[in-house]
């Protein structure tokens, strides 16, 4: 049995007028990659960056609702941001590594919640590049940019950078999408390393890999959340139409 990491109950998000996700209750569990699918627009990576209150830096957007971590409600006025964002890593579509060296692409996080001691950041960046399977190819060049990587390395690093802080989940909002077949391979792979120690969230327009990496999938439409599952039952035996359209190709 999975312990539930993360819920949300009868979450809303609003830009302006628009209501871009509706009522979306859903629990993820610990140690399961959870795909978010569904058309462009359907309201699925507002959704993912709600769950670290990402939604607070776009102008005019309201939520309303509870996403709860343990017994901490995180759209409570009170929480603290930063150590939200600490406990949920996010990789984006694009990887966007600092314009900083490798290393410090990764201390750069433990640094700012404190950590100084050398050794102790040393082993961070080790520990952080060996589990995004980037350790070998980097650890000789760990002082040049991390601009020097190719596209699928600062993926990668980003991902590295995200567990480097020690979060217990970790949202990726298309991390393969801007990245050719094999490195995306490599991120699946990773992915699949990373859920022995971590709940991840992952939006994918890729119906393939959301087929591959996940244990469980949601599909969303229009903002709302139709149907929620098994991923091998939301593949091959979908309980809503829409579900069955969506993933057959008929629609989207």
């Amino acid at each position: 049995m999975h312990n539930i990491e993360l819920s949300t109950k009868d979450l809303n998000v609003f830009y302006g007028e628009k209501h871009a996700v509706k009522h979306i209750s859903l629990d993820f569990a610990s140690k399961q990659v959870t795909a978010l699918i569904g058309p462009s627009g359907c309201g699925k990576s507002t959704f993912l960056r709600s769950l670290n209150r990402m939604n607070d830096l776009i102008e005019g957007s309201r939520i309303t609702g509870e996403i709860w971590i343990g017994n901490e409600n995180i759209n409570d006025p009170k929480t603290d941001v930063v150590l939200l964002r600490q406990r949920i890593g996010m990789v984006w579509q694009r990887p966007n590594p600092f314009h900083k060296s490798i290393y410090e692409n990764i201390a750069f996080g433990p640094r700012y919640h404190g950590i100084r001691d050398r050794k102790k950041l040393d082993q961070i960046v080790e520990e952080s590049l060996t589990k995004a399977a980037l350790w070998e190819e980097t650890k000789d060049r760990l002082h040049q940019s991390a601009l020097s990587l190719s596209g699928g390395q600062q993926q990668r690093l980003c991902i590295a950078r995200s567990i480097a802080v020690s979060p217990s989940i970790i949202l990726m909002d298309e991390p393969s999408s801007a990245l050719d077949p094999v490195s995306s391979a490599k991120i699946e792979e990773l992915i699949a390393e990373l859920k022995k120690e971590y709940c991840i969230i992952i939006v994918t327009h890729n119906m393939q890999q959301a087929a591959r990496v996940s244990d469980k999938t949601a599909f969303f439409l229009m903002g709302e959340l139709v149907e929620f599952d098994e991923t091998s039952m939301i593949f091959t035996n979908p309980s809503d139409q829409r579900t069955d359209d969506y993933i057959s190709g008929r629609f989207g």
